[in-house]
């Protein structure tokens, strides 16, 4: 085994949920290789509430994090900074050969613009993807990272396009593959024995599950009110269950929205979410990943947002971008519900649950 002064050293960064679940495979693949590798896992706690953050370590076999930052909530300009001043110490005492910054949260563009100021390697997770939408702060997150780094693992081919209409040297850019799709490869058996006891609780033969966290639509109570008013007349025929994201509890609570027929349950865990995801009739969401997740999964799922940074999601996948109109958003329902039809998974090139083999074997390659 090579010793510590010869491996690489790799410094993870995760902050919000869904960044856990795309580093997960990254690190558990090092860790088969402890001589080349030597890991750090840093949590900036953008994501800090139990439901949000310490469940997803346990069900996704990562350890605890070597530093949490303790970050919190804040405007984007109060946790990026924050974040920023806390991160660069952490860096300076580690060293890292690489920086790894999955995704396109407020943690993925603060570390990547810490490291690179400081002449370290930032290799970003899910790089290209664009929805061409400026008003979307994950947009400015995507680009800016985008272009601070020295490697770039691409998931789908737009992103490959992406890069290079945007002048990225060719030679930085690699499409890897999904490792959202890595982790629910493996995960998937696990998640579907979680059903029985689910059944318990909901006893449903079909339902629609609901995810909503976006600003856009969070933030903007008219067309918060709209989602739930048609959320609760398609319940009447078919039963919606909703894990409520707590930005989205607070403002349903502060609104009084009329959530009566609704199921609200607190955020639910990888493994639970999953199963079920996979039984589900519909999702209905505005999550990036989650219109990943349904595609492969081969379960439909309308989005509520006029644009999506996934399109392969669109051409080749089970997702439908629609208005958050409570008419236009009710008769896609009804539409997906009434057809019924069970769709086959559809084979995506490279969403083979290896994308973190591949992303592991090029920066061993890479090295110092």
């Amino acid at each position: 085994m090579l010793s510590n002064d010869v491996a690489l050293k790799i410094l993870h960064v995760v902050g919000a949920r869904p960044n856990y679940m795309k580093i997960a495979p990254i690190y558990q693949q090092m860790k088969k290789h402890q001589g080349l590798f030597q890991q750090l896992l840093v949590h900036t706690g953008q994501h800090y509430d139990p439901n949000m953050s310490e469940i997803f370590f346990r069900e996704l076999n990562l350890p605890e994090p070597n530093i949490n930052l303790n970050v919190g909530s804040g405007s984007h300009a109060q946790q990026t900074a924050q974040i920023i001043e806390r991160f660069e110490p952490v860096l300076l005492d580690f060293c890292p050969d690489w920086v790894i910054v999955p995704g396109d949260v407020n943690s993925t563009l603060a570390c990547a613009l810490v490291a690179a100021k400081l002449g370290v390697k930032v290799a970003h997770v899910e790089a290209g993807l664009r929805s061409f939408d400026r008003t979307m702060p994950e947009e400015i997150n995507r680009v800016l990272t985008d272009h601070l780094s020295d490697v770039l693992f691409v998931s789908e081919p737009s992103g490959n396009d992406n890069l290079i209409r945007e002048g990225i040297d060719k030679n930085k850019i690699f499409f890897v593959g999904n490792t959202m799709i890595d982790t629910l490869v493996q995960l998937l058996p696990l998640a579907k024995m979680r059903w029985e006891k689910l059944n318990e609780i909901y006893h449903l033969d079909r339902f629609i599950l609901v995810t909503l966290h976006r600003p856009s639509n969070v933030d903007n109570i008219g067309r918060l009110r709209e989602i739930v008013e048609a959320l609760s007349e398609i319940s009447i025929h078919c039963p919606v269950i909703f894990p409520v994201h707590p930005r989205t509890q607070k403002v349903i609570m502060e609104n009084q929205l009329d959530c009566n027929n609704l199921t609200l349950v607190e955020p639910l865990g990888y493994l639970d979410f999953l199963c079920l995801e996979s039984k589900a009739s519909l999702v209905v969401t505005d999550s990036g990943g989650i219109q990943e997740e349904t595609t492969f999964l081969g379960v439909p799922c309308l989005t509520v947002r006029p644009n999506t940074e996934r399109p392969l999601t669109l051409t080749h996948g089970t997702n439908r971008l629609v208005s958050a109109d409570k008419e236009e958003l009710l008769q896609s329902m009804y539409e997906v519900l009434e057809d019924g039809k069970t769709i086959a998974p559809p084979s995506l090139f490279l969403w083979d649950g290896r994308a973190s083999e591949r992303i592991v074997k090029i920066l061993a390659e890479m090295g110092k």
